[in-house]
């Protein structure tokens, strides 16, 4: 399995981008996919996911209501839209996936059930 992600550089606050990530290696749809940031100096953390049936996402508090995370099944990528970024949004990107993901929708916001990671992608917001 191979996680690919892509799409970070530098912006401007106030700007928008969208960090994709390509999947190979696996049969897409049967897994459930996540992106996490990790921020200089600070833990990885929980930004978004998308369940691998029925379409439920979940977003952190922190970028739910500045964030998209999509998924097509055909190309095996996830997407997720930044929009109005912040200098706090710095970080580097990780896209991670489970197989199928767990039942209960509390647990996509943790690392444990994630099997695979992707290398990251850097997102630099200036102020």
């Amino acid at each position: 399995v191979q996680l690919q992600a892509s799409g970070g550089g530098l912006v401007q606050a106030g700007g928008s981008r969208r960090l994709s990530c390509a999947a190979s290696g696996l049969t897409f749809r049967s897994w459930s996919m996540a992106w996490f940031r990790q921020a200089p100096g600070k833990e990885r953390e929980f930004v978004a996911a998308v369940r691998w049936i029925g379409g439920n996402t979940y977003y952190a508090d922190a970028v739910k209501a500045r964030s998209t995370i999509s998924r097509d099944n055909a190309k095996n990528m996830v997407y997720r839209q930044m929009n109005s970024l912040k200098p706090e949004d710095t970080a580097v990107y990780y896209c991670a996936a489970t197989y199928r993901g767990p039942i209960s929708g509390s647990d996509y916001y943790t690392e444990r059930p994630y099997n695979y990671w992707g290398q990251g992608t850097e997102v630099t917001v200036s102020s």
